[in-house]
């Protein structure tokens, strides 16, 4: 059975986007060219204007030498061993996809210093990661429910509930639910990246 999902607040990340990009000494123009999109672009996500897709998402922490926990977390986040079911922060990158897309429910609140990060992705159908991603570390997943079409390095795998995976993260990779309903995925990375 599904643990009760915690509704998504509007979260804005648009001044810790700017304060990131500041901090390291970046134009717009700078963080445009890396992740490859326009500087029109970078200044609505900073003004809150608009919402990064789940690439473009991973494209600006690794461009801003970040992670997407750090984004999403609040002042409320805690960071005590235990996170109650019902209770642990939902991240979604557009409040008005809440409906349908990907959510990340966090096992590990954000806080420096942690070596993994723990995730449930929730994929509704037809929803996926929107691109394919690459960058440090290894990952390793179990499928709680539904399926997954899991792209490694151009491989692709087809997963069900009970399968799991393990790869390392510099290879291109990417997934999408194919099916027809809700995907739940425990996903474990290290380091911390989302």
């Amino acid at each position: 059975m599904a643990a009760p999902e915690v509704p998504a607040p509007d979260i804005r990340i648009g001044i810790k986007l700017r304060h990131a990009r500041l901090v390291r000494g970046l134009r717009m123009s700078d963080v445009a060219r890396r992740v490859g999109c326009s500087e029109s672009l970078i200044s609505k996500l900073e003004h809150d204007k608009a919402k990064p897709s789940f690439v473009m998402l991973h494209k600006l922490v690794v461009a801003l030498e970040t992670n997407v926990a750090y984004l999403f977390a609040d002042a409320d986040d805690s960071a005590g061993p235990v996170a109650r079911a019902g209770e642990r922060p939902v991240i979604t990158t557009d409040p008005l996809r809440n409906a349908h897309g990907i959510r990340l429910e966090r096992l590990i609140p954000y806080a420096e210093g942690h070596l993994l990060q723990a995730n449930i992705h929730i994929i509704d159908p037809g929803s996926g990661s929107d691109g394919e991603i690459e960058h440090d570390g290894e990952e390793v997943g179990y499928i709680l429910e539904g399926a997954l079409e899991l792209t490694i390095g151009g491989q692709i795998h087809s997963l069900s509930a009970g399968d799991s995976f393990a790869f390392r993260s510099e290879l291109k990779h990417g997934y999408r639910n194919p099916g027809d309903r809700m995907t739940r995925v425990l996903w474990v990375n290290t380091p911390p990246t989302f």
